[in-house]
């Protein structure tokens, strides 16, 4: 297959580019544009794709799948969900309600064909590029897992300093206080409120027994973050020794921290107390919005803002709330 421009992507089908070397080895799928204004991953994906046609990369050993836009409805439209969000509630439906519902009877299975997933992002507020991390080795209900070792050790080679772990756990909660609140609605509004509503594609990708990371690269617009992207992958590339190039040390003075609440956004008229961005510290008691009613909403405790989004849908996800891990990553 040979790249192209995806200024306007057909909405029919997804772009898929696959590469199957001659030698044995790991099955990678590398993700962009999950959301349709998140376009760092896209650019990097073209820029790679380009790269191993004209050969001047070639891959060694393994498998190497490539989308450049996984949800072409959101990129045409240029913003985050065609009908609703593809990142949550990602599961194979025999009777699809809507768009995503069928993305995700492609989506799901091609994931399930592969060991690691790299899935590209970036976010509204400003703030340095992340990654999200799993759950550790466990047997319970909500994210079964027996890969997290190898999870952390690309996670320190991604490149960016700054881990943060815990979304799936922390989700649950707040979909359980949403439920306390939500009367029914459209469809997309009953969906936040599913208990498998935070199941996105790394969780996806973990439920089918192998191993995922969601990298944010940056600011939707940050000139930079195609090039962290771009890097992510070379990184990812290197370490599973798909290509013939130094593994990458990990990361050193990585800052892990652990998302400990999601707050949703109630009303219209809830506002922050300033623009808040990504990992801003804030104090015990500290002011971080007010409710339309008056109310003021406080930091529970010393931490950090995480994805504060002033223009969230009321019902859903306002901003995330993170301290210190003291889990150990090792090295």
């Amino acid at each position: 297959m040979h790249a192209s421009p995806t200024s306007n992507p057909p909405t029919a089908h997804l772009r898929i580019h696959q590469y199957r070397t001659l030698a044995p080895g790991p099955r990678v799928i590398v993700l962009g544009a999950v959301h349709g204004n998140e376009t760092c991953g896209t650019r990097a994906i073209e820029r790679l794709v380009q790269a191993l046609d004209s050969g001047a990369q070639t891959l060694a050993r393994g498998q190497l799948t490539l989308v450049p836009v996984t949800n072409p409805l959101a990129y045409q439209r240029q913003q985050r969900n065609g009908e609703r969000n593809l990142n949550r509630n990602l599961l194979p439906n025999a009777s699809p309600q809507d768009y995503e519902d069928r993305i995700a009877n492609v989506l799901c299975p091609l994931l399930a064909e592969h060991d690691v997933l790299l899935d590209l992002h970036s976010f509204q507020s400003q703030g340095e590029p992340f990654v999200m991390l799993g759950p550790v080795d466990n047997t319970g209900d909500l994210e079964p897992f027996a890969q997290a070792a190898q999870e952390q050790a690309l996670a320190l080679r991604l490149g960016p300093r700054r881990i943060v772990e815990g979304w799936l756990q922390t989700y649950a909660v707040g979909v359980q206080r949403r439920l306390e609140r939500t009367a029914p609605g459209d469809r997309a509004h009953l969906l936040s409120t599913d208990p498998c509503y935070g199941i996105g594609t790394t969780e996806t990708m973990r439920r089918h027994g192998g191993y995922a990371l969601t990298l944010e690269c940056g600011q939707h617009q940050d000139p930079q973050a195609p090039e962290v992207a771009w890097q992510a992958i070379q990184r990812t590339l290197a370490h599973l020794q798909l290509i013939d190039q130094p593994a990458p040390a990990p990361t050193p003075a990585v800052e892990f921290l652990r998302l400990t609440e999601v707050v949703d956004r109630l009303h219209a008229g809830d506002s922050f107390a300033r623009p808040w961005s990504s990992y801003d510290r804030v104090q015990a008691g500290q002011t971080i919005g007010t409710r339309h009613d008056g109310t003021p909403v406080c930091a529970p405790q010393d931490g950090f803002i995480v994805f504060p989004n002033a223009n969230a849908v009321a019902g859903n996800e306002w901003f995330y709330f993170a301290q210190p891990s003291t889990r150990s990553l090792g090295g």
